[in-house]
């Protein structure tokens, strides 16, 4: 049998001078005369209903922490916790792991951004994002906050603004309307809601001042504290003394509002102990606080 020829292919070398280098050997030796081919690609406009969607969505984005705001507010004034922990701090920190005061930081921030909401140009659609940003605003009333937020966000160039931009437009208007803070630590005083969707249902309630601020006080309730401004309360002028007795019965509600087998009754009458318009009690009223306190388990 014939044996079929083996034919080997002859290499051609390419190192001829006359020969193009391949693009790669030519991009190593020369960079700068590489030409390098871009495609273009086009990117379709948003339809009007791409448009609609994506301002829906950024709503959701916006309004998602402030959300969470209105929940706990809802939590607490229905005391929604009150089968598994005794108080609403405690509740909030071993369910979500808050710490004391940040519920309430979210709380206030959620009506600041309701606020914005409702009183903002409807044209313009740039909101809080985040509840550092919003809380410059609670030193202000809530007819000033929008004033406050659409200077921000000026001096944002139109975008979000910062936590400290936001702070610097607060304190230029503070600076402007500045009025003097003259309450003193255990002071206290009325709360007057009138115009304040933060105080709704606060209105009339006596408070003591726990927290000089610069422009507002904290004061605590008979079912909690808040953060009130200047044109918001009004003290009564109470003498030392009475202050301190005030104190006694302020500290007496605190504690019963803290049990969690208060019934809607009780409850009803230290709402009214809490719209005192003088500093004691009279003989049924205390008679009333101490039965709730006995039947509370807190007073044998």
């Amino acid at each position: 049998m014939t044996k079929p020829s083996s034919k080997r292919k002859k290499v051609v070398s390419t190192s001829s001078s006359n020969s193009t280098p391949p693009d790669n050997q030519d991009l190593k030796e020369d960079p700068a005369t590489a030409i390098i081919t871009v495609t273009a690609v086009e990117v379709p406009e948003l339809t009007e209903q791409e448009q609609s969607d994506r301002l829906h969505l950024e709503r959701k984005v916006e309004r998602a922490v402030f959300e969470a705001g209105k929940a706990l507010m809802e939590l607490r004034d229905r005391r929604l916790y009150r089968s598994t922990h005794k108080t609403f701090e405690d509740y909030c920190r071993e369910r979500f792991g808050y710490t004391r005061r940040q519920p309430y930081l979210l709380m206030e921030a959620a009506v600041v951004f309701d606020n914005l909401i409702e009183k903002c140009d409807r044209n313009d659609h740039i909101l809080p994002t985040n509840e550092w940003q919003v809380r410059p605003l609670t030193k202000l009333d809530p007819d000033i906050q929008p004033e406050a937020w659409q200077q921000a966000v000026e001096s944002a160039n139109g975008k979000v603004p910062s936590h400290r931009i936001v702070k610097d437009a607060v304190q230029r208007i503070m600076e402007r309307t500045q009025v003097p803070n003259t309450y003193q630590l255990g002071e206290v005083c009325q709360i007057l809601a009138k115009d304040n969707p933060e105080l709704r249902g606060k209105g009339g309630c006596w408070g003591i001042v726990s927290q000089v601020n610069d422009f507002s006080c904290t004061v605590k309730t008979w079912d909690g504290e808040y953060t009130v401004g200047l044109p918001h309360l009004k003290s009564f002028n109470y003498l030392p003394q009475e202050c301190q007795q005030m104190q006694l019965i302020s500290d007496r509600i605190n504690r019963l509002q803290e049990s969690e087998n208060l019934e809607e009754t009780a409850r009803a009458v230290l709402k009214y102990l809490g719209e005192l318009k003088r500093p004691y009690l009279t003989a049924v009223e205390e008679k009333l606080l101490s039965l709730i306190e006995q039947e509370s388990g807190i007073r044998d």
